[in-house]
């Protein structure tokens, strides 16, 4: 059995490895992430300093503008120009990334850990099963952001808990998938043949059902990578995620909309971080989905 699901996992990473558009997406992640993650040595600047002798300078870009003025307010080093306090736009961008992934990480692991404990004891006790499914209709009932925004309000905005909020909010959707696996699961024959045998619960819900439901966790958690990113976004946006002055993309798109007329690159430069980092996370989980679900198998 353990040869079989070895084999599987190898034709799953030759699909996916086969499939173009899957691989750009996974290799434009991997080298954000290397970014984020070295932002320490290949930002040029530290992302709070402020100098406001050139505050809103225009990129590189304004070298090839035909306008004299605004060729000349270029400020070398600041290849993505700086923001309305002076600070590199760059260096933000780079340390924002590492903020935003590593909140975007941190809450689909803790929406993970419970969605699946709870799911999985849900969906293996009939017992528990109208308990805890009432409580996530419960949560369910509120609007993702609008959960979100509330925990918030209640705990106060720190980074910590953006991650929470988030997660509190993912667990619903989670346990709901995972239970519904489950539930097919354990219906299988050697499921039941290994309760014949005698094996206890705890060793049939994480030593057999857990190994089998791992392909949905997997997909279901990199897609939503995706939605915890533009949860963070919209919540450091309205002032409610990760406090100033720390670089966030979100923050960051916040504090450039009131130049946008005048330095557009200030919004437009983290809104297309987002936009790829999204785009990529979805379009992963898809693929991945395709090859992992049994249900759409050839």
């Amino acid at each position: 059995m353990v040869n079989n699901r070895q084999k599987q996992w190898k034709t799953a990473v030759n699909k996916l490895l086969r499939n173009k558009l899957a691989v750009l997406c996974f290799a434009v992640l991997i080298v954000e992430i290397l970014l984020v993650l070295l932002a320490g040595v290949i930002a040029p600047y530290q992302p709070e300093a402020v100098d406001a002798s050139i505050k809103l300078a225009p990129g590189f870009w304004a070298q090839w503008s035909k306008d004299p003025i605004e060729a000349a307010k270029y400020v070398p080093g600041h290849l993505f120009g700086t923001d309305h306090l002076g600070r590199d736009v760059l260096s933000r961008l780079l340390y924002g990334g590492r903020i935003s992934l590593a909140v975007g990480f941190c809450s689909t692991a803790m929406g993970l850990f419970f969605g699946v404990i709870l799911g999985m004891l849900a969906g293996y006790y009939p017992k528990l099963d109208n308990i805890i499914m009432r409580f996530m209709d419960l949560l369910f009932t509120f609007p993702g952001t609008l959960l979100a925004m509330l925990i918030m309000a209640m705990l106060g905005a720190s980074t910590f808990n953006a991650m929470l909020a988030i997660s509190i909010w993912s667990i619903p959707s989670f346990a709901r998938m995972i239970r519904g696996r489950v539930l097919q699961i354990k219906q299988e024959d050697y499921i039941m043949a290994v309760k014949s045998l005698g094996a206890s619960d705890f060793r049939i819900i994480f030593g057999h059902i857990l190994q089998n439901a791992l392909p949905l966790i997997i997909v279901i958690a990199t897609m939503r990578m995706a939605s915890s990113l533009i949860s963070i976004s919209t919540l450091s946006y309205l002032g409610m995620g990760v406090p100033a002055p720390a670089p966030e993309w979100g923050s960051m798109i916040a504090n450039g909309k009131n130049y946008m007329w005048q330095r557009p690159s200030l919004i437009v430069i983290p809104g297309i971080a987002v936009i790829i980092t999204v785009i990529c996370f979805n379009i992963l989980g898809d693929k991945l989905r395709d090859i992992l679900d049994p249900s759409l198998k050839d």
